[in-house]
């Protein structure tokens, strides 16, 4: 089997783990994923395809290049999005990728990111599309939360989808980044859903996952007088420790420290 063939599969079951209607995140065309091939390209599903059905033939190679250059540019138009599309297509009879194929351009071409999933789960979007969405994307609640999802999430205000979102996304996130000097392994989507990322397909699922679960208890806990949030002293002592740091890695397949 080829590399190609290889990270294909690996696309091919992580689509279907997040697409499992048994998990409540994403239905009919809904969400999409990717997975980097090399600096200049990557695999991601297309447009229409479902995440649960997803076969090699509804995904599609991109070039980075043309993606991360429109990213970049204020005085894009939609006809701008629809030939950089079409133009970063690897093979030109491919089927068009998801026009979020932009922001998963962003994300791969970050250090230590490897794999992108994206999908829009009930649990998540009964907050994402409250008035409650910023305290449950700044705050923790348990633990685990904060192995899986880190110290906080992004959360980009809602933007119409497309080019606008992805530079919303691309914007919230490089501040991110420069205000923890950390990448963040969670991003909210106002009134949209969720975006998680890693080195692997277990660390997106491992995000994804908790974040669910995290929503759940976020909603629950809010019936009952409200959730109470972990310190910060908590928060920064279970982001630093060493043991979590270990486990982490046993639960997203990356090499221990």
């Amino acid at each position: 089997m080829s590399e190609l063939e290889q990270k294909q599969l690996q696309l091919l079951r992580l689509s279907h783990e997040l697409g499992d209607p048994a998990r409540d995140l994403a239905i009919l065309g809904e969400g999409n994923t990717s997975i980097r091939l090399s600096a200049e390209r990557f695999l991601v599903k297309a447009s229409g395809s479902s995440l649960g059905t997803l076969r090699s033939e509804d995904t599609v190679e991109c070039l980075s290049e043309p993606l991360l250059e429109l990213m970049n540019r204020a005085d894009a138009t939609d006809g701008d999005v629809d030939e950089a599309l079409v133009k970063c297509r690897v093979n030109p009879s491919a089927k068009r990728p998801s026009v979020e194929a932009l922001f998963h351009a962003y994300f791969l071409s970050l250090p230590g990111v490897h794999v992108v999933g994206h999908t829009h789960p009930v649990a998540i979007n009964s907050i994402l599309c409250s008035h409650r969405a910023a305290e449950f994307a700044e705050n923790r609640i348990f633990p685990d939360e904060i192995v899986c999802c880190g110290p906080a999430s992004v959360l980009v205000p809602y933007t119409d989808p497309g080019l606008w979102l992805g530079q919303a996304i691309k914007k919230k996130t490089d501040a991110y980044i420069q205000e923890n000097q950390a990448l963040p392994k969670v991003v909210l989507l106002e009134s949209h859903g969720v975006i998680t990322f890693g080195g692997t397909p277990e660390a997106v699922k491992a995000a994804m996952f908790m974040a669910v679960k995290a929503a759940r208890i976020f909603t629950g806990a809010a019936a009952l007088g409200g959730p109470v949030f972990l310190s910060k002293n908590t928060i920064d002592r279970i982001s630093g420790r060493r043991d979590e740091h270990y486990r982490q890695a046993a639960l997203t397949n990356a090499p221990h420290a």
